[in-house]
């Protein structure tokens, strides 16, 4: 019988080698590439003061041995024995390939006792989509995450950025801490739906969420939101001009779901403190037409001091799709006549800038009624004067023509006041304006050669005659 124990010793310790070595569960890791991983292995108690190590692949040899509890740091590997029956080894700077499977031994006499580990490394990014949320300044914005019915007693949180290993430490709102100032986290757990909310919502807010619910085993499993956020800066102004004394109209659309929502326009340059128009005001009246989704404010009798900014709206959380911005400019009545006059039709109306019609004396003072007038009396004038010059030297031709040629003696007698006569033609013509002095000699060329036979047949006398004419005239 003893024989027979000794017989079966080494198939004994075999079959005790393979239950210890598949005793313990497959140890399952996970990590993000970039970061690390920690793999914890517990061992059997009796084994505290053992030497223990992480090796990869069947670590048949040495060079398989990563690194081991006597070796504080071996390049990315590290370990740490609590002395407690679990020793952790750490692998920093993860790749995709470290990906693979892992041993963690107890180093003893005979065969070494080995636990599996099993590590995956995924990429550190959320996540292959991403839903888009709309927030509009000082107003609120709400996303939510769903979950599976096994984790809902699990942790839950959010966090911005888009790296799922940094996210729940780095998490500004987690289910236990279920409200941090403008953010707020809620759990229904009817719905298997957690949901955050961003209140008095700024541009700082503007950008990538994700939330998580955290697992014991395995990763975490995150949703990820893009939050944008617009600006009151980008409301269009709608401009407005009235007269004094009159009647003006605004007008403010409305999203159809508010039409049971109580409308208002408040003036104020600050949305946030303006005073409520039709509240305070008689002159304002508010008239709703629900079949245009739009409301009207009408300003009876419009004042200079109702100029400024308004704001109208059928929202009372101010989001920014849901006002309109309104600049009115009240102006006096003088102030917007124009002299522009339409020409269309003979006849028509005269009206200013603003369609009303003006008085058509009030035209004839306007700088164009005397440049034109101007003009014409320039064109006349000018006229005449060349008129008159033809004329007088028509007339000087005729008389020198019908005058006496037979006395001789007249003529020789003065002969010697011709060069007076002429000298003083030419003081004269020097006299006379620059545009009449050059209308003469235009028209005393242009008839030279017709009179030229004429004059050949005149005498010394006549020429005397002439010039005496034409000082006289």
């Amino acid at each position: 019988m003893r024989m027979w124990s000794l017989e079966n010793l080494p198939f004994t310790l075999c079959i005790a080698l393979i239950c210890v070595r598949s005793a313990a569960a497959l140890i399952h890791v996970f990590g993000y590439e970039g970061r690390q991983a920690v793999v914890y292995c517990p061992h059997i108690q009796g084994y505290e003061d053992y030497e223990k190590y992480l090796c990869k692949n069947e670590c048949g040899n040495d060079d398989d041995v990563l690194i081991k509890t006597t070796e504080t740091n071996k390049h990315k590997y590290s370990t740490k024995d609590d002395g407690k029956g679990l020793f952790t080894a750490t692998i920093s700077d993860l790749s995709l390939t470290d990906a693979g499977k892992y041993w963690c031994g107890v180093t003893r006499t005979g065969k070494d006792i080995y636990s599996e580990v099993q590590l995956d490394v995924v990429e550190d990014r959320c996540c292959d989509t991403t839903s888009t949320v709309q927030g509009n300044e000082e107003s609120s914005a709400s996303f939510s995450c769903t979950y599976e019915p096994e984790n809902k007693d699990s942790e839950k949180y959010f966090c911005r950025g888009n790296q799922p290993s940094r996210c729940l430490q780095n998490a500004f709102i987690t289910s236990p801490n279920q409200q941090n100032g403008r953010f707020s986290l809620t759990d229904d757990k009817a719905s298997r739906r957690f949901t955050l909310t961003i209140t008095s919502l700024t541009k700082q807010d503007a950008g990538l969420y994700v939330c998580g619910v955290h697992r014991n085993t395995g990763l975490d499993l995150f949703e990820a939101f893009e939050l944008a956020v617009q600006g009151w800066c980008c409301v269009k102004t709608n401009k407005l001009k009235g007269i004094v004394g009159h009647p003006v109209t605004m007008h403010c659309p409305y999203p159809p779901q508010h039409r049971d929502n109580r409308k208002f326009l408040c003036k104020g340059y600050n949305r946030k403190n303006c005073t409520d128009m039709v509240k305070t005001q008689s002159r304002f009246t508010l008239q709703d037409d629900v079949s245009s989704s739009s409301f009207s404010v009408m300003i009876t009798e419009l004042k200079a001091e109702d100029s400024g900014t308004y704001w109208c709206g059928s929202d009372s959380q101010w989001n920014v799709g849901n006002h309109v911005k309104i600049q009115l400019s009240a102006v006096f009545e003088h102030q917007t006549t124009s002299t522009v006059v339409s020409t269309s039709t003979v006849g028509s109306q005269l009206t200013n800038t603003t369609g009303k019609p003006i008085n058509r004396m009030s035209v004839l003072f306007h700088p164009v009624v005397y440049i034109i007038p101007a003009l014409l009396l320039t064109l006349t004038f000018a006229l005449v004067i060349v008129c008159k010059c033809r004329m007088d030297k028509r007339r000087g031709t005729r008389a020198n023509v019908n005058r006496d040629t037979t006395n001789e003696a007249a003529i020789e007698e003065v002969l010697g006041e011709a060069d007076i006569y002429a000298n003083q033609e030419l003081v004269l013509s020097e006299k006379l304006p620059t545009k009449q002095r050059r209308a003469c000699q235009r028209n005393e060329y242009t008839g030279e050669e017709q009179q030229d036979s004429v004059y050949r047949n005149i005498s010394a006398s006549e020429d005397i005659y002439f010039n005496d004419i034409y000082i006289n005239s």
